[in-house]
């Protein structure tokens, strides 16, 4: 399974403390039909927002996001069945662009129904020139470096009057394939000791992202591990910054974390999950200052430099913040992608936003995603399966079932099943031992946390891969054989 981490992009600011609005749940209803298109079945304030912020009429902004749906799905695909040389992707209007860098995978693209390119440099490739620029630069002069993988090159954002030194400084490196630009200001992390709805770090505010099992995740700059906070309750459990930028708090039995978002319109967004949306697809965030706004994605993985220190990973975007929205929420669709972290600009003239993918977040404080405006319920399992399994997982990693030496089959047909926790992409692979070497024969990868697998095959030994995509937590699953 193809992997797109990279880790590149730089910003320098101060850092400062921010809040999350109240998160309550509500479900979008369905309106009667009329001529002009139905919104109702969006998250309410959604649709007039990407009118507002995309510039799209409402019929424009109803399409928008059922293309870009379809094609985050194709992507993640693709992404998965590519074995190697996938240099990123891309959404131009309805189309969906895959990069890569061999004909082979080229052709497996095409064949999905999406528009192949054929690079140089492979995304892994750029990841790695994107550090080596970044270490190669002076980091007080570096605003952000980012893969563009719309142009297979790499991008360094610096301060007005440092183009200069920091190319010069490239150029010494030896280092190809990346721009240098400047920028009119350098980024900040977005805080504001305002009182306003939010929760509240001593005298300071931020947003809340997402409600987990027993709490939120924020942004980690917003306070550190043992600090409290009130409206909600609650006292940060994990906390990371800089180097990421997540925390974790845990409220307490008064309050009652919920799975939807403020959308500032009168209602919520129901949260449905965690998938990773496309580089441009479009997106919005929540929070406690400017309320609810949208753009687009531009990069993954970005390595922000702040005043305090570096945070890598970073999501990066054209969607407007400003102090006082740290913390808070990023989704695409329904389905939960970061908290804000920084940026620079503002709401009036427009600027450039940071996110912490929210997945790494919950992989790093244990806790689970929840979603549909309520708590979590883990699926009611493979009951019918012959034989039961279990366990729980990081992020990344993957085990073996019933063990990694596998079992013995009679010829015919092999069914499996998996069941993982909301918000999670958890895959299930069937495999077969020829000789010494395991090969996949069957395989549930879609974006779901729940796979089946069925396989008719000949008499031998097989085993079950538990592998996680995306997210972390406890599973269930079963099989049967012949």
């Amino acid at each position: 399974m193809r992997r797109t981490s990279f880790r590149a992009i730089t910003v320098a600011t101060a850092a400062a403390t921010l809040l999350a609005a109240s998160i309550t749940a509500a479900t979008a209803g369905t309106a009667a039909g009329s001529d002009k298109p139905d919104v109702t079945g969006y998250a309410p304030g959604m649709v007039a927002a990407m009118e507002r912020d995309l510039g799209l009429t409402t019929a424009q902004a109803v399409d928008r996001i059922k293309i870009d749906k379809a094609l985050s799905d194709k992507q993640h695909a693709i992404i998965k069945s590519l074995d190697k040389g996938y240099a990123g992707a891309w959404v131009d209007g309805s189309e969906l662009f895959v990069a890569v860098t061999d004909k082979a995978g080229a052709a497996e693209v095409r064949a999905a129904g999406a528009n192949a390119v054929t690079v140089d440099k492979s995304l892994s490739q750029l990841e790695r020139l994107a550090t080596k620029a970044y270490r190669a630069a002076p980091d007080a002069k570096v605003a952000a470096t980012y893969v563009d993988v719309e142009s297979n090159s790499v991008v360094m954002e610096v301060a007005k009057g440092s183009k200069g030194a920091v190319a010069a400084a490239v150029e010494r490196a030896g280092l190809s394939a990346v721009s240098v630009v400047e920028v009119a200001a350098m980024p900040r992390t977005l805080i504001n000791v305002i009182g306003g709805n939010a929760y509240y770090i001593g005298g300071g505010r931020c947003s809340v992202g997402f409600s987990v099992t027993g709490g939120f995740v924020t942004a980690g700059h917003c306070g550190s591990r043992g600090a409290t906070t009130t409206q909600p309750s609650g006292t940060f459990q994990v906390s990371s910054f800089p180097g990421n930028d997540y925390a974790y708090v845990n409220v307490g039995s008064d309050d009652t974390p919920i799975g939807a978002v403020n959308n500032y319109s009168g209602g919520t967004v129901n949260v449905a999950g965690s998938t990773q949306a496309a580089v441009g697809a479009s997106v919005c965030r929540s929070g406690s200052t400017t309320g609810w706004h949208c753009g687009t994605i531009q990069a993954f993985n970005a390595t922000v430099n702040y005043a305090e220190g570096s945070v890598s990973g970073l999501i990066r975007t054209n969607v407007c913040a400003e102090p006082g929205d740290s913390g808070g929420s990023l989704l695409a669709g329904t389905q939960a992608q970061g908290m804000t972290s920084g940026g620079n600009g503002n709401c009036s003239s427009g600027g450039t936003t940071y996110f912490q993918p929210v997945n790494e977040a919950l992989s790093a404080a244990s806790v689970t995603l929840l979603t549909g405006g309520g708590g979590t319920t883990p699926p009611p399992g493979c009951a019918s399966q012959e034989t039961a399994f279990s366990g729980s997982l990081s992020s990344g990693a993957s085990t073996y079932k019933p063990s990694s030496s596998g079992f013995s089959s009679s010829a015919g047909t092999i069914t499996g099943c998996l069941d993982g926790p909301s918000g999670v992409d958890f895959d299930l692979y069937l495999q077969k031992l020829s000789g010494s070497t395991w090969s996949n024969v069957a395989q549930g990868i879609t974006s779901a946390p729940d796979e089946s697998v069925s396989y008719s095959g000949t008499a031998g030994t097989y085993r079950w891969r538990v592998l996680s995509y995306s997210g972390s937590g406890s599973y269930t699953g079963g099989y049967s054989t012949p």
